[in-house]
């Protein structure tokens, strides 16, 4: 599946169908028992990785998600993240920014949001919205943004020389599929908090954003620092193929349980005497 949804050279999103399932073929059934069979080795190994954080260890991993509105980012944090000991993760979003952070370099307020050693980080939104928004709303070129893009390389390179496992998701809707659930959104008075106006200035910039993101995630994908291109269309494929990718990126770091930093057995003898 990995294989199947890594951003290759001529990516060509409008021949990726949103409604796709990648390197799956048994069913949405399949794909949540699988999930649901591989939860324990996935907190396993997070919490493996938590423990290493704590005794010093500098590995940690960080998830990056993009997408276009409505495309699920909340679910698969939700469904995959949340089916992880809490304590160890750490979530942020990046909106517009703030008077502060305007004042600084544009990755000043990402390395802020930096999961710690041991844990896992997500990025719900990202760095990428300050490659994604001048590029369609300002109209900015790729050479105008080459910097930036030169920045963000260097930033996930140097990431990955510190330890950290980095993994990129883009989330794919289609066009349909975003009007359909925007229009659940506005029928459903327990999803009009979800709901943004400005959500449709987007949407009327579809073919741009669209463009935009297939140099984007050509532009940034490295061996160290992959993207993916997830169709989205179907919310259980979504959730699984995220779940896939992280599980794989904890496989990777290949870790033990740390090995005590004491006489395990002087302290045994203490607590029998205690």
């Amino acid at each position: 599946m990995l294989d199947e949804l890594r951003v290759r050279p001529g990516l060509d999103l409008a021949r990726i169908d949103p409604h796709s399932t990648p390197g799956w073929t048994d069913g949405r059934a399949a794909a949540e028992q699988t999930m649901h069979d591989q939860l324990d080795e996935l907190s396993e190994l997070q919490e493996k990785l938590f423990a290493h954080g704590r005794q010093g260890g500098t590995r940690r991993v960080l998830l990056v998600l993009q997408a276009m509105d409505t495309a699920g980012k909340g679910g698969v944090v939700r469904h995959v993240v949340g089916a992880v000991d809490p304590q160890g993760v750490r979530i942020a979003s990046f909106g517009a920014p703030t008077p502060e952070e305007l004042e600084h370099d544009f990755l000043w307020r990402i390395r802020a949001q930096l999961p710690q050693a041991g844990k896992i980080g997500v990025f719900d939104r990202s760095h990428y919205e300050d490659l994604l928004v001048p590029a369609v709303r300002q109209g900015r070129s790729e050479d105008e943004l080459a910097d930036r893009v030169t920045a963000i390389r260097d930033f996930e390179a140097e990431l990955a020389a510190e330890g950290t496992v980095v993994r990129k998701v883009m989330l794919h809707i289609s066009r349909d599929e975003q009007k359909e659930r925007l229009r659940k959104r506005l029928e459903r008075a327990d999803k009009h908090w979800k709901y943004n106006p400005h959500d449709l200035e987007d949407r009327a910039r579809w073919d741009r954003f669209q463009a935009a993101y297939r140099w984007m995630l050509q532009a940034t994908d490295a061996d160290e620092a992959p993207w993916y291109v997830v169709p989205a269309d179907r919310k259980w494929f979504a959730r699984f193929a995220v779940h896939t990718i992280l599980l794989e990126a904890l496989r990777g770091l290949d870790l033990d349980w740390p090995e005590a930093d004491f006489d395990v057995e002087a302290e045994k003898r203490r607590l029998e005497a205690s």
